[in-house]
């Protein structure tokens, strides 16, 4: 099944162009909307590009203490960075942090022996970084308050860390800025931290106390609302779903296997597909309810950070998307085809999915002559 609708753009270019329609009368609240960009980009999206309204949606939001809260108490994140920075940076590097929020992890360069860190930050919360920075006695980190586009040195340096990953992995532009300072100022040879990736997209069953139909998919004590399926949202968000925690999945349907793989300090943005299939034979037979988004990020084979559902060491503070389906029946042996076209990896409004369900049976009869039926 497939999902067509109205994307977010068209409606914030409608309630953007009621606001300009207002006049004068409304000059001072256009002025309270561009200094409040959470709120503020939906109303002049005409007026910014795309990359203009996420990075000032980017400004506000981690500028917030409770977002930085969310990252620094995942203790699986933590370590694994820690881990990661001691074996990667050497005492005398130069390193650039991308996207430095509070500067913990250019503080563990520092700490690590780095001559010089380059802490780059475009949010408000620079000044506190600072103030961290000082008040824990770390002096080789410099905070620069700009975009990394915009940054330049004129050696380059030995390592980049970063994280930019978001919940859906690309959703925070992640490839676009790190390859943007890779070319530009990371020595041959240097080191992304961390810098290969793994992205799945995983056919799932969700707990039955987590997992909520469409509403056209009801029927609460004898009442139908089967009637609101001619009235589908048009609204892309709508079509996906988030949890909190791992036990939100009841299980996997079939061998979790990576969508798509990459390494950073090879890769370029046009080496992503845009158009991905998978397929999976139902391992553990139940309920389609949607697929599961996540990644994995690999230093090495054995040091490795994932926001799988079911592993044991999940880092905590991403949450889990899942792309949501009508909900159906997938038993042991059938083979699950899935399909993913993309407009703009960082755009997950662009995202369409679709799939279908084949029964073990007609997988069996559609075997090549001679293979073995089962």
């Amino acid at each position: 099944m497939s999902f067509r609708f109205m994307t977010l753009a068209r409606w914030q270019r409608l309630t953007s162009s009621g606001i300009a329609l207002l006049g004068l009368p409304f000059r001072r609240l256009a002025g309270w909307l561009r200094r409040h960009p959470g709120v503020g980009d939906w109303f002049l999206a005409d007026a910014r590009s795309p990359e203009e309204r996420y990075r000032r949606f980017n400004e506000w939001c981690f500028a917030r203490f409770d977002e930085q809260e969310r990252m620094l108490a995942d203790r699986v994140r933590m370590d694994f960075y820690q881990a990661a920075i001691a074996r990667r940076v050497q005492p005398g590097d130069r390193v650039i942090d991308l996207g430095t929020g509070t500067g913990i992890l250019a503080a563990m360069a520092a700490r690590r022996g780095a001559a010089r860190v380059y802490a780059i930050d475009h949010s408000d919360i620079l000044r506190h970084a600072r103030s961290l920075a000082t008040a824990n006695e770390v002096r080789q980190v410099e905070f620069i308050a700009t975009h990394s586009r915009e940054f330049h040195l004129e050696e380059r340096v030995d390592v980049i860390v970063q994280e930019q990953m978001g919940d859906f992995l690309f959703d925070e532009s992640m490839i676009a800025n790190v390859t943007d300072l890779r070319d530009r100022l990371l020595k041959p040879g240097g080191a992304i931290v961390p810098g290969c990736f793994d992205f799945f997209c995983e056919p799932v069953t969700i707990s039955d106390e987590r997992r909520v139909p469409f509403i056209w998919e009801l029927d609460v004590k004898g009442y139908s609302y089967a009637v609101l399926a001619g009235s589908r949202p048009l609204d892309p968000s709508y079509y996906r779903q988030s949890f909190s925690g791992g036990d939100a999945i009841a299980h996997f349907l079939g061998e979790p296997e990576p969508l798509c793989t990459f390494d950073l300090h090879t890769v370029s943005a046009d080496d992503i597909p845009c158009d991905l299939t998978s397929t999976r034979v139902v391992h553990e037979g139940g309920r389609l309810d949607g697929f599961v988004v996540y990644f994995r990020a690999r230093v090495d084979d054995d040091l490795v950070l994932t926001t799988d559902p079911k592993a044991p060491n999940r880092a905590t503070h991403w949450g889990l998307r899942v792309l949501r389906v009508e909900q159906g029946e997938a038993r042991t042996g059938a083979t699950i085809h899935f399909n993913l076209r993309v407009g703009d990896w960082s755009d997950p409004d662009t995202w369409r999915w679709e799939h279908r369900v084949a029964p073990a049976a007609v997988e069996a009869i559609d075997a090549p002559s001679g293979g073995q039926k089962g």
